[in-house]
């Protein structure tokens, strides 16, 4: 096991991350078995390469991995989700919500079923996670909900509009949970990160160009790195670190928290 990078080693922790076979997600799922907690990661994929990097976390982590491809725009499978969790594992210790999608159109244009797919995948899953892991985090008198916001949690982006939507939502949704949680031992943040070179983003510039009549390499420097100071993508790496920090002991006192890591973007 590697050297722990949080100060405080995960062991007998169970982390469930949500949108994590692959983007920021496996990175936090990575971190984590990476500190000795077992991991339950979810999402879609090809399941070869899913099962590789479930293998792969458990070598990493000497502990268990296990894999949960529920669909979460769907209550029922989201509660089989947790379920499978608590079967396993006797409940979630650390909750990362982090699933989601994107679509970019006018708000005119915008498709309904977009509208309501973006919202139920990007924020009111977070909420049925969210209520399903708390009973257990109460019963241990500890627990750690973090949810990938974005810098769309704090500012907008024309064509946006269901993402910015359900990424305020989300902030704001984690600053309540923070209030109800904070006498019981269960800190709830966000990590809003800028721009990161993931499938995510990769995907949406196809829609950017017809939406923006804009080529391929006018997207890259004129739309997602224009708001960035530093014009570097945001890594994976970095963001699984700050949610390492923030499931730590050292972190106990920071609730209801939005950490931004998104180049200087909101700061302007």
């Amino acid at each position: 096991m590697s050297k722990s990078l949080s100060g405080q080693n995960f062991a007998g922790k169970t982390a469930l991350i949500t949108g994590s076979t692959s983007g920021i997600g496996l990175a936090y799922a990575k971190a984590l078995a990476g500190e000795g907690a077992n991991v339950v990661i979810n999402g879609f994929g090809d399941a070869d390469a899913i099962e590789k990097e479930r293998a792969g976390l458990e070598a990493l982590s000497g502990a268990k991995a296990l894999y949960s491809g529920h669909d979460l725009t769907r209550t029922d499978q989201i509660e089989a989700m947790m379920q499978e969790a608590a079967d396993a594992f006797g409940g979630v210790d650390i909750l990362i919500n982090n699933a989601g999608m994107q679509h970019v159109a006018p708000v005119e244009e915008f498709p309904v079923d977009k509208w309501n797919l973006i919202i139920a995948l990007n924020l009111n899953s977070a909420f049925h996670t969210s209520r399903l892991a708390i009973p257990y985090m109460k019963r241990k008198k500890w627990g750690r909900i973090i949810q990938t916001a974005s810098a769309h949690s704090l500012t907008a982006s024309p064509y946006k509009s269901a993402y910015v939507t359900a990424k305020h939502g989300l902030a704001g949704f984690t600053k309540t949970l923070a209030l109800e949680l904070a006498t019981f031992g269960i800190t709830a943040n966000c990590i809003s990160p800028g721009y990161v070179w993931t499938p995510l983003v990769e995907n949406q510039i196809p829609d950017t160009m017809k939406a923006r009549g804009m080529t391929r390499e006018q997207v890259m420097n004129d739309v997602l790195l224009a708001g960035q100071p530093t014009k570097q993508f945001v890594t994976v790496e970095q963001v699984a670190s700050m949610a390492l920090y923030l499931c730590s002991d050292a972190a106990a006192n920071i609730t209801g928290a939005n950490m931004s890591i998104d180049g200087g973007w909101t700061a302007q």
